[in-house]
């Protein structure tokens, strides 16, 4: 996709430039208020991006669940990407990845006690999920451009390695919106940072990002956990003789790819689906048939946390029951300590201070 891009920069730019007016087009009607936006009388926290895809929205929706579910009755509500449904469905722990897509269904496995709900028309979902769970906050998964909600916190992903100033409007470069419209967000996460980010380098991003003083500048890093049989959860230990079959139907699986080399084996293959790619037989038997044609006895195959859900989903399961596949499930840590605390802090107080008895209900136009 990227080298396509490139081939085809010059061609594409026009139709960039058609997408970049359309767009800020749509922006000036909803900051002029031609486009009604609608304020609920509870907190509403909004986590997404201005890039397509891979900036980690689900482990960070995943962290900020994790750091106020054990206080507060929380829901979270997403669009619910490539699920076959069409209308407003709340998730349980028997739900399908064609009922309510495979990052919700991530996120409701992990966190059971909370309530998950999927609907296009975010406002639609806020009131319904008002009228069947009454939760204490509810966080908006990648709802950065569904301005219908006016949400009371703003969380916007940026990509520590694709840095948004120095981007491009789609189909030319990855932008939904220009850059400017970065001034929306009250809380700005620089993701998938190097653990040993130096001050010199944030001073740069600080620099580049060029934030007004109201907003909060985080850098988040790619937390891996240990990879886990994707049947039985059985825990794996991989030593530098071991092949992996890398399987991936992701936005980016260059960190995943990178970090199974360095920390593990650089015996490594891969078979590369698109993100949110729903397999099929066809490709279980091309994964058998790849597999089968490693040279080797020591070898295994790894996924992702969130293929996952889409690979358990398939009915003839039989096919890849047997084999040693496991899958490497991911988290967020904060660059620095202190940093988390103030993070945690800001969005605790948020939400404590924005319960019901405390806010009065708007409806803006």
């Amino acid at each position: 996709m990227v080298e396509t891009r490139k081939k085809y920069y010059l061609l594409l730019l026009p139709f960039a430039f058609l997408y970049r007016i359309g767009v800020a087009f749509r922006n000036f009607l909803f900051t002029f208020k031609i486009l009604p936006q609608k304020e609920f009388d509870l907190p509403v926290i909004c986590v997404g991006n201005i890039t397509v895809g891979g900036t980690g929205k689900t482990p960070h929706v995943d962290y900020i669940v994790n750091s106020l579910k054990n206080t507060y009755k929380l829901a979270v509500l997403s669009r619910g990407y490539k699920r076959k449904t069409k209308q407003f469905t709340l998730g349980n722990t028997e739900s399908t990845v064609n009922e309510i897509g495979d990052e919700p269904l991530q996120i409701l496995l992990n966190n059971p006690e909370i309530t998950v709900a999927v609907d296009r028309n975010r406002v639609n979902g806020i009131e319904k999920l008002i009228s069947i769970a009454d939760p204490d906050a509810i966080i908006l998964d990648d709802a950065y451009q569904h301005r219908y909600v006016k949400a009371g916190t703003n969380i916007l992903l940026i990509d520590y390695n694709r840095p948004i100033t120095k981007d491009h409007f789609l189909p030319a470069g990855d932008l939904r919106e220009a850059v400017s419209e970065k001034s929306r967000a009250d809380i700005i996460l620089v993701t998938k940072t190097p653990e040993d980010l130096k001050p010199i380098e944030r001073r740069i991003m600080e620099k580049e990002l060029d934030l007004f003083p109201y907003q909060n500048l985080f850098f988040t890093s790619i937390n891996y956990k240990k990879i886990k049989h994707l049947f039985d959860e059985s825990v794996l230990e991989i030593n530098k003789e071991t092949t992996v079959l890398l399987v991936t139907g992701i936005a980016d699986p260059q960190h995943l790819k990178e970090h199974i080399i360095n920390k593990y084996t650089d015996k490594l293959e891969e078979i590369i689906f698109p993100d949110h790619h729903n397999f099929t037989d066809s490709d279980l038997d091309n994964i058998l048939n790849k597999f089968n044609s490693i040279k080797s006895s020591n070898k295994i195959i790894v996924t992702t946390e969130k293929d996952k859900m889409r690979l358990t989903n398939i009915k003839n399961l039989d096919l890849i029951k047997n084999l040693p596949i496991y899958y490497q499930s991911i988290g967020v840590k904060f660059v620095n300590e202190k940093n988390e605390k103030l993070f945690n802090n800001i969005i605790e107080h948020y939400v404590r201070t924005n319960q019901r008895n405390n806010q009065i209900y708007q409806e803006t136009y």
